[in-house]
């Protein structure tokens, strides 16, 4: 009869309602199913016989059902799919998974499919069988998508675990065959000829009564792992700036699968480099655990209200801020807090060098309390240097690692020095961002979409000045005025305007320049 689906397993939702099978509950609600400890595993199609299947495409006489009660979904098992359209996808998935559709080498995974028909991902594989033409069985696992990119970004998480399945029943199949072939040479070679003998099905190939319990837990454990890698997120409006540059770091190749910050690199030249330069960018710093500053507000509390502004003033207008301790967790938590007040492409963070950095390659810089900055930035860089120590005081004995951490906390001391000369007035996005860390009414959360909302009302005020600048021609000190009058900025949010055009996305970039070429 030819290749056939023997077991199933799906999701189904609370309010997904299944369709009658050939047994007596011709409709079975999601929630009264979930209550059921077996469901039948009658075939679905119309079209099906109860007769119709031999031995070897037989699995379970009950199916099994896994809740999931945080996220309310039953994870049903069974021979064939409920939902006649399920089961369609799946019974032509599995028809050109051992036919049509065959990778190279015949055995291990592959990809194929449609928008109508779904999409499709099958791991085939085969089972020694003593009893069968060629003396092995083909099976594939399959699975069924209808959203093309979603399983091909799946294909990473997917096909390790599916193949450590398949590594589980070949294993015990083998024991089997293994076990059969001993015995084998003592039949009479005329009767294994003129005896037909049936299919055997996969309890039989491995000896595993549970073998369908096994693929149960299995399947459900990737589907749910699965679904809780990859999240989808609703946009209730235009992308920011700040996600389409974080869908702009991601390049999808042909295939559909996203290679996020790819760059080619040369070997020859980063081995040259990390042997030159030792920056902390090792795993041993990447991984320190420490104490650590959790957000903005907190920062501004450690620091005071005056130092904070002082502090904020040179980041939001672009100076580059050195910040030399020697505690590293504590200085990559600064900058975690620090790159609220910024766009997301204002920010270039070295969190943590044993050397200087020049202030084109990055605004946040971390360094080791040895490093001594180099005597010609003093004069021709606009920086501010932040350094943090901690008070002397013995600890105690009694603490816990909790209390510890937040009495070295309050014992921080924060030293600013800076060359640079700021402007009399700060920004007034700045005023606008102090005046919702102090108001002790907001909690953090609100707070920190307050200041996601600020920075996009900033971010539309720099693309009027952009595109104002760009695709005007010659314009006058005068229209300029005029400019920051309508968008409702001053003349102390200019140095603001200027640096965080930087958080302009090259899509946006490109799009105005060649609207200003096209116009000429």
């Amino acid at each position: 009869h030819g290749p056939q689906v023997i077991f199933c397993t799906q999701p189904l939702h609370p309010l997904e309602r299944t369709i009658s099978t050939d047994s007596d509950d011709t409709v079975t609600d999601g929630r009264k199913a979930a209550r059921s400890s077996s469901i039948t595993n009658e075939p679905t199609t119309p079209t099906s016989a109860k007769n119709e299947f031999c031995r070897g495409c037989s699995s379970e006489k009950t199916g099994f059902i896994s809740r999931d009660d945080d996220a309310q979904v039953n994870y049903i098992s069974s021979k064939q799919p409920y939902d006649r359209e399920v089961y369609s996808m799946s019974r032509q998935a599995c028809l050109k998974s051992l036919t049509g559709e065959v990778c190279p080498g015949k055995d291990g995974p592959i990809f194929f499919g449609n928008d109508q028909q779904g999409h499709v991902l099958s791991y085939t594989f085969h089972i020694n069988d003593t009893q069968a033409r060629g003396s092995c069985t083909r099976y594939s696992i399959l699975v069924v998508m209808m959203d093309k990119i979603y399983l091909l970004n799946s294909w990473p998480f997917l096909v390790p675990h599916l193949k450590t399945v398949i590594e589980h029943i070949t294993k015990k199949a083998n024991v089997v065959y293994e076990r059969e072939k001993i015995k084998l040479p003592l039949q009479p070679p005329q009767a294994s000829r003129v005896r037909s003998k049936p299919a055997r099905s996969l309890i039989d190939l491995t000896d595993d009564r549970n073998i369908f319990k096994i693929l149960h837990l299995s399947f459900v454990w990737i589907l749910k792992a699965c679904g809780n890698r990859i999240t989808e997120t609703l946009l209730e409006g235009p992308p920011t700036e700040d996600s389409i540059i974080d869908m702009e770091k991601q390049e999808e190749t042909e295939e559909g699968f996203c290679l996020i910050f790819s760059k080619k690199v040369n070997i020859d030249e980063v081995e040259e480099e990390s042997s030159n330069n030792e920056t902390a960018e090792s795993p041993e710093t990447a991984e320190e655990e420490g104490p650590a500053i959790t957000n903005i507000r907190h920062l501004m509390k450690i620091l005071g209200e005056d130092k904070f502004h002082v502090l904020a003033h040179h980041v939001v207008i672009g100076n580059q801020i050195v910040v030399q301790s020697s505690m590293a967790s504590i200085v990559r938590s600064v900058f975690n807090a620090l790159k609220s007040l910024l766009p997301k492409g204002c920010c270039r963070v070295i969190p943590y060098s044993h050397q200087y950095e020049e202030s084109w390659k990055c605004n946040f810089l971390g360094l080791v309390p040895e490093v001594e900055l180099p005597l010609h930035i003093m004069s021709d860089e606009s920086f501010v240097l932040v350094e943090i120590s901690l008070e002397d005081q013995k600890p105690t004995d009694t603490q816990t690692k909790e209390e510890e951490n937040d009495d070295l906390l309050k014992r921080l001391v924060f030293k600013m020095a800076s060359p640079t000369t700021l402007p009399e007035k700060a920004p007034n996005a700045l005023y606008k961002m102090e005046l919702a860390l102090q108001n002790e009414d907001l909690t953090d959360t609100v707070v920190e979409h307050y200041l996601i909302c600020l920075k996009e009302e900033w971010m539309n005020k720099v693309k009027v000045r952009f595109k104002f600048t760009k695709a005007g021609g010659n314009r006058t000190a005068e229209d300029t005025k005029k400019l920051m009058q309508v968008i409702g900025a001053k003349e102390e949010d200019t140095p603001l305007l200027k640096f965080w055009m930087q958080g302009l996305s090259l899509q946006y970039r490109q799009h105005i320049l060649t609207a200003s070429k096209s116009s000429r």
